[in-house]
């Protein structure tokens, strides 16, 4: 099951104390259907929970029986009312007598968490949010451009800052970022999948920053054997064309040391010489540096 179902099963297992907030679920799940007008009021959903939890608010809450339709390979449920006086039942109970330009009505709306379960309405009707392994995305897919725009402001007003735009006729109003996507969840009341998406988030992070590292190590560790590479090539055209004793004796201590331990770092042969490391890389600089004039 996908990361978004998960949210959406979370949901559809909340109770609500009042029963202005379970309305306002309804109503979410009412105005972001796929219809909600005096010519039809429609939803189309992959999960047969909100199919009947959407049924059975519509019964309790507007006294409008419907019944669900299942797709030939029973992968969609979706409820249509096409009888115009149930349509005007629901619109009427919602405040929405003229739906020529659809906006949230703020008046359903009783107490701060009956916003809270309209959002959990409108995300069970059309929202979605990416698997958090691969993606931090976010969205609510809206048919109308007033509402899309209305659904922005009522974000803003909870401190959320989404973004708005188009897909295939569809207006798009969705949120990038971790955090932003975590603040959502919480807010719809989808708590534990907050907490899963956080917990992959410090996963995802402890695992960058090993990543990192390693990669960091691979690069050192090319850099000192390409280095000592070049500096033995240096002392054995020495020894071959002047021999070691050509060198000072400190230079011929280094040359030595460096010929007997050609896989050991800056930091190995400052330790082993008993010099600081910028000691050492002087003086093997100075070793390749009359390799190369002879």
């Amino acid at each position: 099951m996908s990361f978004s179902q998960n949210v959406k099963n979370e949901l559809l297992q909340t109770e609500y104390n009042n029963s202005c907030c379970e309305r306002a679920l309804l109503y979410g799940l009412l105005i972001f259907g796929k219809s909600f007008s005096s010519y039809g009021i429609s939803i189309q959903t992959e999960n047969e929970g909100i199919a009947k939890l959407y049924k059975k608010l519509i019964k309790k809450y507007c006294n409008v029986r419907c019944d669900i339709s299942v797709s030939p390979k029973g992968r969609s449920f979706s409820i249509n009312i096409n009888k115009k006086s149930d349509c005007d039942k629901i619109l009427g109970a919602f405040g929405h007598n003229d739906t020529a330009s659809l906006k949230i009505n703020h008046s359903n709306f009783d107490c701060q968490d009956c916003e809270h379960a309209f959002l959990a309405g409108a995300f069970l009707s059309c929202g979605t949010v990416s698997d958090p392994e691969k993606d931090y995305h976010l969205e609510f897919t809206v048919p109308y451009m007033n509402l899309s725009k209305s659904l922005i402001t009522f974000l803003e007003e909870t401190e959320l800052s989404p973004k708005l735009s188009n897909r295939k006729g569809y207006n798009i109003v969705y949120f990038k970022g971790s955090g932003a996507i975590e603040d959502c969840l919480y807010l719809m009341g989808a708590s534990s999948a907050m907490f899963e998406m956080m917990n992959i988030e410090i996963v995802k992070d402890i695992r960058n920053k090993a990543n990192r590292t390693a990669n960091c190590e691979t690069a050192n560790i090319e850099r000192t054997v390409k280095a000592s590479y070049a500096q033995i090539e240096a002392i054995e055209k020495i020894e071959k064309v002047k021999g070691l004793d050509y060198l000072n004796k400190d230079l011929m201590g280094m040359a030595i040391l460096r010929r007997d331990n050609p896989e050991a770092s800056l930091a190995e042969l400052s330790k082993l010489s008993g010099m600081s490391r910028s000691g050492v890389n002087h003086r093997l600089k100075k070793l390749v540096e009359i390799a190369e004039n002879i």
